[in-house]
């Protein structure tokens, strides 16, 4: 742990402030990791990363509580990420905090979540109303988690894609696994995910990725920056011409984390699976 991560207010004692206050966010440099991977300003993809708050609420001008769903769309060329607990400290600063309507308390977590990141950010609230309207998705595409494979491995490997992919073989697919598993960057708590892998270029093969993911499991890393991970270690070992990876997070303290990283593709769905 670097002396950045020291200073993050993961694993330590809280203290819940009862009174709005946008100092909790703590921003995190995303370079301090992508010069791990070899990133430079220059990203070889675009993206953004979709946060869906789940507790979210406030009191109106009278006192009476409200309660909403937000989700919160931070594109990937920002300067920072921002730490989760932190979010999550802010979101509760909210709730004894009077707001006249939806619009004045959008327009703040926009502002102050924008400020933090360094970049703006998209947000939009789901009240009472909207609640039904959700529905379960499923990740397109095929599911390579039934492969009858050994696995020795749980310590992260990228060079079990070294050789994964079959020049002589072109194709177009789609590919998911519920299998991603990684750990807190500071704390080690494990971090459940599903990740997509939509491609174009020689064929990948099923059996070297999944255990390259499977590999993840003993890793301590943010879940932006996993993703980013596997984008270029994919770019790195096998080389399509087409790449996208996005991950669907299970929620931890009423917040979820999805990173999308692409070359070619723009529009993302905020896809909510079954263990979301």
């Amino acid at each position: 742990m670097n002396e950045f991560e020291a200073n993050l207010p993961l694993g330590k004692a809280t203290v819940y402030t009862l009174e709005y206050d946008p100092a909790l966010l703590c921003p995190i440099p995303r370079q301090i990791k992508r010069d791990e991977i070899g990133l430079s300003d220059d990203l070889p993809f675009h993206g953004v990363d979709i946060w869906n708050a789940y507790e979210l609420s406030w009191l109106t001008s009278q006192g009476k509580p409200v309660v909403a769903m937000g989700e919160f769309r931070i594109p990937c060329e920002s300067t920072n990420l921002i730490e989760s607990k932190s979010i999550k400290l802010y979101l509760n600063s909210f709730n004894q905090t009077h707001f006249d309507n939806f619009e004045s308390v959008r327009s703040l977590l926009s502002q102050d979540l924008g400020d933090a990141a360094g970049t703006p950010v998209d947000v939009r609230l789901l009240g009472v109303a909207a609640f039904a309207d959700g529905s379960l998705d499923t990740l397109p595409g095929h599911c390579i988690d039934d492969l009858d494979i050994k696995v020795e491995n749980y310590n992260l490997a990228p060079d079990l894609l070294e050789g994964a992919a079959d020049p002589q073989q072109q194709v177009a697919e789609t590919l998911h696994s519920h299998l991603l598993k990684s750990n807190c960057l500071v704390t080690s708590q494990p971090d459940w995910g599903s990740v997509l892998i939509r491609y174009e270029g020689a064929k990948i093969d099923h059996e070297a990725l999944l255990r390259y993911l499977i590999s993840f499991r003993q890793h301590n890393e943010f879940h932006e920056q996993c993703v980013e991970r596997i984008y270029t270690d994919l770019m790195r070992f096998c080389r399509p011409q087409k790449l996208t990876v996005y991950a669907r997070y299970t929620r931890r303290g009423g917040l979820d984390i999805n990173p999308y990283r692409s070359n070619f593709e723009y529009e993302v769905e905020n896809l909510r699976l079954a263990r979301q």
